[in-house]
């Protein structure tokens, strides 16, 4: 089960990166938002909630608040996104999120 869900992370993520390095709308950094997608990643590692995001599980909410982060948006209870919307924000709005700034 893990291997797969980590399979399922890094071909999100690979698409991603792809995405990112293509679209020049995406706010892109000088050297794309690779960086940011893997400081995501690995924060969901780090805080043991990785296999929770790759189900669903998480509400991104509990971790968000717009002046202190770590996640600076205002978002709903039950904020339950999946990891590949939570990927594609990484690479959209880079700014949301405080290890990527």
């Amino acid at each position: 089960m893990k291997k797969s869900i980590a399979l399922a992370v890094a071909a999100t993520a690979a698409s991603t990166f792809a995405v990112g390095s293509i679209s020049s709308t995406a706010g892109a950094a000088p050297n794309g938002n690779g960086a940011c997608v893997q400081a995501g990643i690995g924060t969901l590692k780090d805080l043991g909630l990785l296999q929770s995001a790759a189900q669903k599980q998480i509400d991104y909410s509990t971790l968000a608040d717009a002046e202190t982060g770590p996640i600076f948006a205002d978002l709903p209870e039950g904020s339950n996104l999946s990891l590949g919307q939570v990927v594609k924000l990484h690479t959209s709005s880079p700014e949301l999120f405080d290890w990527c700034g």
